[in-house]
């Protein structure tokens, strides 16, 4: 999720606990701690184009380590504005940045990314789907209730943040419901079985989703209107990733075949080769129409590379705008 809803979300809880005179403290603190696991994308290399794949929404945003954020969180800010004030006793600030940090993973898990809520028990990414990584319609509420709650100081309000907060993501999985139960329709109409298939929310509404679903041989993309009535908007297909068949040349013991299987464990197993650039493996689960197959990432090989040399990551975002607009006449029907 962007990191004003998850500020807003982290800033949301510690406002419907605090007093009147302590909303300030609060909104500020659970504002900058509901942001703060999202530092995890510092962690980079420059030799390893992958490494921030594995690390981010991976130790930050697990559930065990909430208490471990908030306490540093608390403090860091203690130290730089409780302690010269006198006003902020560290018990304080350390409850209202753990509130805040706490909102962040499971709201990320709301999404489609993908986040290790269990880590490090388990490297699971757990992705509900049942809201956009950016969504106007789901923020623009929260900002409207915590602005009010600070300026009015009125605590009850943030108490709707917080019913709001919750109720957007059912809605969501209702929607995500109805949109699956329309790809199963489909995929039977095709004679399809499917092994596993999923509904995603498109970008920043919950009327349009993609359907991915898997055969054995194929992976297939469509997207559902989930509007008052059900329609679909038939995609495209991609035969599987097969490595003896699609990169035939590549060492199973290089570090870009170790790079393929990080990225098949970040990308769910959605990977397929590109249909438009045979040295590039491609993460199906996104793309700017819900339709397409055409990916907003992937890894480029190269049978250049030597064996210690890692596989590129790529972002495509060609064509972004022609796509927003077929994007918003779907949404608009």
């Amino acid at each position: 999720m962007d990191p004003l809803t998850q500020g807003l979300l982290g800033a949301a809880l510690p406002q419907s606990v605090a007093d009147r005179r302590s909303l300030g403290l609060a909104t500020v603190l659970g504002f900058l701690s509901g942001m703060a696991p999202d530092l995890d994308v510092l962690i980079r290399s420059s030799s390893d184009p992958l490494l921030f794949l594995e690390y981010h929404r991976q130790f930050t945003h697990s559930l065990f380590f909430i208490p471990i954020g908030g306490t540093l969180c608390a403090g860091l800010f203690w130290l730089l504005w409780g302690r010269r004030r006198g006003k902020m006793p560290f018990k304080t600030a350390w409850w209202y940045c753990t509130l805040g940090y706490g909102t962040h993973a499971l709201l990320d898990a709301c999404t489609t990314y993908g986040t290790q809520l269990w880590w490090p028990l388990s490297n699971a990414r757990v992705a509900w789907n049942t809201v956009s990584v950016i969504d106007p319609i789901y923020t623009l509420p929260l900002l409207l209730l915590v602005v009010s709650t600070l300026r009015l100081r009125q605590p009850r309000l943030a108490w709707l943040a917080l019913v709001w907060a919750l109720a957007y993501p059912g809605l969501g999985w209702v929607q995500r419901e109805r949109a699956a139960a329309m790809g199963w329709e489909l995929a039977a109409s095709r004679g399809h079985e499917p092994l596993q298939l999923e509904a995603k929310p498109s970008f920043a509404n919950l009327l349009v989703w993609k359907i991915v679903y898997e055969t054995d041989q194929r992976y297939y993309v469509d997207a559902v209107r989930a509007g008052r009535r059900l329609r679909v908007y038939p995609g495209e297909s991609v035969e599987k990733l097969d490595i003896e068949r699609d990169f035939p040349w590549l060492d199973h013991q290089s570090q870009q075949a170790r790079d393929v299987e990080r990225f098949r464990w970040f990308s769910n197993g959605y990977i397929a080769q590109d249909p438009a650039n045979p040295a590039r493996l491609i993460d199906i689960r996104y793309s700017m129409l819900p339709n397409e197959i055409d990916a907003l990432w992937g890894i480029e090989l190269s049978t250049a590379a030597k064996h210690h040399e890692h596989a590129a990551y790529v972002v495509q975002r060609e064509g972004s705008r022609e796509r927003g607009r077929a994007l918003l006449k779907m949404i608009f029907d």
